[in-house]
């Protein structure tokens, strides 16, 4: 297990902030001790277990993949949680929007990967600097579990292009891959255990291989941007305050669940969704997918 970085008082460092925005990446973070992160990962098998057949309008993977923090407290708990806003806070600054909480799992055992890819590809944000992925393990992401890889400073490109592959083996809402070659020497392994965290840039080119362990690989994974950052294909957009103030409005603010699966915020839900998916799905051949 490779030792987590020291933070200062919960926070970054002046140095493993440059850090980040050198590499595109700063790993591993320490956040919460293994067991707190072990009760967060029985608390979402509780919720597979008792939501799996409960009649839910989409299938329940939906919901877990896509912005989860609508309705599901839990994942909206764990995106607000201070001690992750402390250190993100270092490279975006104090007014933090949650774009999106999705939890990422890979079963054990499977050939489920995720091709190299930018996040903001399909986002219609844009090539911005104002949105950081922070990726918390649940369980151990190891190279056997198919942990990321990031390629160091890759976030200095624009957005490249990428292929629509809609492979039942990749992950992703359109099974999107870079179009480079990537040498394996180039790839940098994320592992990182319960209760440690990765963070990386939107633009950092990253991917994983299949989980060949015995375990589910479980991620809780949280995308936060800045005010200033704006939809620039959908008609509108969506995002949850966290801290600070929203004084600029490009995105509809909500608030987060009252319980499980609301009414309410299952129909707000879908409203996101179908907004989002102007900007994710568009030029897409298929139809396929997440925000299908």
């Amino acid at each position: 297990m490779i030792p987590s970085l020291p933070l200062t008082n919960g926070h970054l460092s002046a140095a493993q902030t440059a850090q980040y925005w050198e590499d595109g990446f700063l790993f591993p973070l320490p956040v919460m001790a293994p067991d707190e992160a072990q009760t967060l990962r029985a608390e979402l098998e509780d919720l597979e277990r008792d939501w799996l057949d409960a009649g839910l309008p989409l299938p329940l993977n939906t919901y877990k993949r896509v912005n989860a923090q609508c309705v599901m407290p839990l994942a909206h708990r764990i995106g607000a949680d201070p001690r992750i806003l402390d250190i993100v806070e270092g490279l975006i600054g104090p007014d933090i929007l949650i774009y999106g909480v999705e939890f990422f799992i890979k079963e054990p055992r499977t050939r489920h990967m995720v091709g190299m890819h930018q996040d903001l590809t399909y986002w219609g944000l844009g090539a911005i600097d104002g949105l950081v992925t922070a990726w918390l393990a649940l369980s151990p992401a190891t190279p056997q579990s198919g942990c990321m890889d990031f390629v160091r400073a890759s976030h200095k490109n624009a957005i490249l292009p990428h292929e629509d592959t809609f492979s039942e083996e990749n992950l992703l809402s359109r099974g999107q891959e870079v179009r480079v070659d990537v040498a394996e020497a180039d790839k940098v392994p994320i592992e990182i255990h319960p209760g440690q965290m990765s963070l990386h840039h939107g633009l950092t080119i990253h991917g994983s291989g299949p989980n060949t362990s015995d375990d589910r690989r479980i991620a809780a994974v949280i995308r936060y941007v800045t005010p200033e950052v704006a939809q620039q294909v959908a008609d509108k957009d969506y995002a949850m305050l966290a801290r600070g103030a929203d004084r600029i409005g490009n995105f509809i603010n909500y608030a987060p669940p009252r319980a499980q699966f609301t009414p309410e915020s299952l129909a707000l839900y879908e409203e996101i969704r179908s907004a989002q998916a102007q900007a994710t799905m568009k030029g897409a051949d298929n139809r396929k997918g997440l925000y299908a």
